[in-house]
């Protein structure tokens, strides 16, 4: 399965395990990923059931303790020592406890799995957690933090990219064996102060940082590091587009509209660039939000800047209100349209807007047949399979794409399991 846009400028969100064995990552175009694995199901984003499932077991893990600090929709960092009832901190104890923490997931999410890490730090969590997916738990115990991450490539320290790791690969580090070697005056030297410190405690294990639960929101944001340096214009453009919509998202679910928009680029070199434009009054638009944000990367590449690649790109909003006055954006910018090409997939409905349309991966219900989930749509046709987590395969069907009998599926209620 390639969740992300399924049309021919779109862009991989993620992939499945499957999937990934053909070579098929996040950020490469839709159009290489179906060179690559052709048989595969090409789905657009459900952010609506990524939402519903992400608050599930993200009150799981706050009934577990009040020190949460969420990463991202689906990873989440939590403090044991600071759990609301008594937990045995022993290694046997920690491992069982994760495991039954395991097994309460997969109930409050009616059959999702995770993979857990437990360390002494977030650093060591984080790099366990990655260590035995999909569905594993591995247990680091205390003392054995360095010993574990020596023979690993640098890469697993975080903020280590393709650009820092080649530096490090030129003055003989491959490993962080090979780091830990290395004075901190000298990685300071390879890598520039702040982040030759920070990696010169990290390859030592050496990591304080606190959980922090959410604060207050100032901002809403979204930002990827990728693997390669992105230097496709087309591509980047559709990254963008794609950091608006779920910022978009996020502002509508939390009932926020911002006015200013901000870019985010962080050049091959590290450098960090950040572009904004403030709105006249707030939006909570997606195409609102990917024009601002397109415009700021157009004067950022017209400089001439992003010549030599860019690792990171990030959207945010900022001077949040809890309000939209729609109507003056229209002279801005002309009348609202996707905020990808039309090949690209519909963003998620913004709150009392609908968006006409069925594309891959949505779920839907029918009068007669119940739920189900658009297979393909096309030329005035919608074909739907009829079945969901808690089915057996079903049987497809074709529909006339404007059928009374058939509606887009609303989750949110209560007595609705995932689908």
């Amino acid at each position: 399965m390639v969740v992300g846009g399924t049309g021919g400028r779109g862009v991989v969100a993620t992939a499945s395990y499957e999937a990934r064995k053909y070579g098929v990552r996040s950020a490469m175009s839709t159009r290489e990923a179906r060179s690559r694995c052709p048989h595969a199901a090409f789905l657009s984003p459900r952010f609506e059931a990524y939402r519903e499932v992400s608050d599930r077991v993200m009150a799981l893990l706050r009934s577990v303790s009040p020190l949460v600090e969420p990463l991202s929709l689906d990873e989440a960092f939590v403090d044991l020592a600071a759990a609301h009832e008594p937990i045995d901190l022993s290694d046997n104890g920690v491992r069982a406890f994760a495991e039954d923490l395991r097994h309460r997931l997969v109930e409050v999410t009616e059959g999702l799995t995770a993979s857990v890490g437990v360390g002494t730090s977030k650093f060591i969590a984080k790099v366990a957690s990655d260590l035995d997916k999909p569905d594993g738990l591995v247990v680091v115990v205390p003392g054995a933090e360095r010993e574990l991450l020596r023979p690993m490539h640098v890469q697993v320290i975080p903020g280590v990219g393709p650009q820092t790791a080649e530096r490090l690969r030129r003055a003989g580090i491959h490993t962080v064996a090979d780091l830990e070697t290395v004075e901190r005056d000298e990685l300071v030297g390879l890598i520039g102060k702040a982040h030759g410190a920070g990696l010169y405690h990290l390859a030592r294990a050496e990591d304080d940082r606190p959980v922090v639960p959410e604060r207050e929101t100032k901002s809403v944001s979204v930002e990827s590091t990728y693997d390669t340096d992105l230097t496709d214009r087309v591509l980047i453009d559709s990254l963008v587009a794609r950091q608006a919509r779920q910022v978009g998202e996020r502002l509508r679910a939390h009932g926020l509209s911002g006015r200013t928009i901000t870019l985010k680029v962080r050049l091959h070199d590290f450098t960090t660039l950040n572009r904004s434009t403030t709105l006249p009054s707030p939006t909570d638009a997606d195409a609102v939000i990917a024009r601002a944000a397109r415009a700021l990367l157009v004067e950022l590449v017209e400089s001439g800047q992003t010549v030599g690649g860019i690792r990171l790109l990030g959207v945010g909003v900022s001077g949040l209100a809890d309000w939209v006055q729609e109507d003056l954006f229209d002279d801005l910018f002309g009348p609202s349209q996707p905020a990808e090409a039309e090949e690209e997939a519909p963003a998620p409905e913004p709150v009392m807007r609908r968006r006409e349309g069925w594309w891959p991966g949505m779920d839907v219900v029918h009068a007669e047949h119940g739920r189900g989930w658009v297979w393909g749509a096309g030329r005035g046709v919608v074909t739907v399979r009829f079945e969901t987590a808690h089915t057996a395969p079903g049987p497809v069907r074709s529909f006339a794409a404007d059928d009374p009998a058939l509606s887009r599926f609303q989750h949110g209620r209560e007595d609705d399991p995932p689908a």
